[in-house]
């Protein structure tokens, strides 16, 4: 049996400008640790080889020693595009990628598993609530170059929406959708 690891890698999106909050938000404490823990703590749990951590300077991104590893790399754009494009490139060589947002702290843990058992040969996967995707997205290396495309504070998403190879999970959790903007959801969480 293929491991389910070899090839994909996990992207932690954390280069943002957080206007809406007002200020460093990653580092804003929830339940003890800064908000950006959360979602790299629930990247290191999906099934992948490496996770990388797409970080403005000066961004603590933790020491996280043990497996899988993560890298940091350091981005001076706050683009959402950019960004991606830079996870993507570090994550060379990769048959997918897990696309997880550093806002985003209560990801369900097993959502990146159950992606990757569905995605099969589609361009990309999907969990979805109540009809709306959500995240981690987990795209397929097809997918890499369509990125490259992408402007300003522009995910995959419009690009998603356009393709019909795209597989949905759907998921109980709403917690797929819940991102941290403004300080009210942080205190929420």
């Amino acid at each position: 049996m293929k491991d389910p690891k070899a090839g994909t890698v996990a992207i932690v999106l954390a280069a943002g400008s957080a206007s809406r909050f007002g200020g460093d938000k990653l580092s804003a404490m929830l339940r003890g640790e800064p908000l950006l823990f959360h979602a790299i703590r629930a990247a290191r749990a999906a099934p992948v080889s490496q996770v990388v951590v797409v970080a403005r300077p000066g961004l603590d991104c933790g020491e996280w020693p043990g497996e899988p590893p993560v890298e940091v790399i350091r981005l001076n754009s706050s683009a959402l595009s950019d960004s991606l494009k830079a996870g993507i490139a570090a994550a060379s060589g990769a048959r997918c990628v897990l696309v997880f947002l550093g806002d985003m702290p209560a990801v369900p843990h097993a959502m990146a598993a159950l992606l990757l058992a569905q995605i099969g040969s589609a361009y990309a996967a999907l969990p979805r609530h109540h009809g709306k995707p959500g995240h981690p997205a987990l795209l397929s290396a097809a997918a890499f170059p369509d990125m490259d495309g992408l402007t300003g504070d522009e995910g995959a998403g419009r690009i998603l929406r356009q393709r019909a190879d795209v597989v949905f999970v759907d998921c109980d959790d709403p917690a797929i959708h819940f991102d941290v903007d403004r300080p009210e959801d942080l205190r929420r969480a």
